[in-house]
């Protein structure tokens, strides 16, 4: 099964803008992702797929593989498909730019999800640690069955905590997604559906297709990257992370 890691790199985004390209440490933000995705060593191939041109020559002039986007498009997911459209590979993992301290074991699960035929998609989550965060909106959260499939993903609190007796467990939903090709092809052909409008989820496409994602629970906290508040705590946690 041959594996590849494409990482959509948009230059401006919409909370964030050029938030790829702040220095982090002595590297960029890309830079820290597309290394340290390539250091697990899990994969056959790892592209940076961008639609600037910055982006595109902070990654090759460093020694790395990238490509340009040549469509606008909605969603990272859209952007990759159009890239891995003719390439030959089996799965492919959309790693995100803004998430630059991955975690091997949680990436080595998901490539591991798709020895079950069934699996089309698969993504990461995880049990927050800080409730205040779960009324947070740029923190997406997810309710899964009781095989790890999704059943639901909001901005919103879910569940709701209606009996003050019961704690229930809210997980965040991290951004990294793993398709079968032929999978993530025929997103790309789905017209972007209501409750994906209106929570700027992408995953609810497959949800409102009928597709569950085999989720896959980790205790990894790194930092995501969303807005500019985030960058001084990445840098606080650079620190640790070099000492793993």
């Amino acid at each position: 099964m041959k594996i590849i890691a494409l990482i959509p790199a948009r230059y401006a985004a919409t909370r964030f803008p050029f938030k790829l390209m702040q220095p982090l440490g002595n590297k960029t933000v890309i830079r820290h992702t597309y290394d340290n995705t390539v250091a697990t060593g899990l994969f056959d191939e790892v592209i940076v797929v961008t639609d600037n041109e910055l982006i595109f020559n902070e990654i090759v002039n460093n020694g790395g593989k990238a490509i340009m986007s040549i469509g606008s498009h909605e969603s990272g997911s859209d952007r990759i498909a159009e890239a891995v459209k003719d390439m030959d590979t089996d799965v492919v993992l959309n790693v995100q730019g803004d998430e630059p301290f991955i975690d091997k074991k949680s990436l080595e699960e998901l490539v591991q999800s798709f020895e079950n035929p069934s699996v089309k998609v698969a993504s990461v989550m995880k049990a927050f640690t800080d409730l205040s965060l779960v009324n947070n909106p740029n923190f997406v959260k997810v309710v899964v069955d009781k095989n790890m499939n999704s059943l639901l993903f909001s901005r919103s609190p879910i569940p709701y905590h209606r009996e003050s007796a019961i704690q229930p467990t809210y997980y965040e939903h991290i951004g990294v997604y793993a398709f079968r090709k032929e999978m993530l092809l025929q997103f790309t052909n789905w017209e972007m559906t209501s409750l994906e409008s209106v929570e700027k989820i992408e995953c609810l496409r497959y949800l409102e297709n009928g597709i569950p994602l085999k989720m896959v629970l980790t205790t990894h906290s790194g930092v995501k990257i969303d807005v500019p508040e985030d960058l001084p705590k990445a840098e606080a946690y650079l620190a640790e992370w070099n000492k793993l």
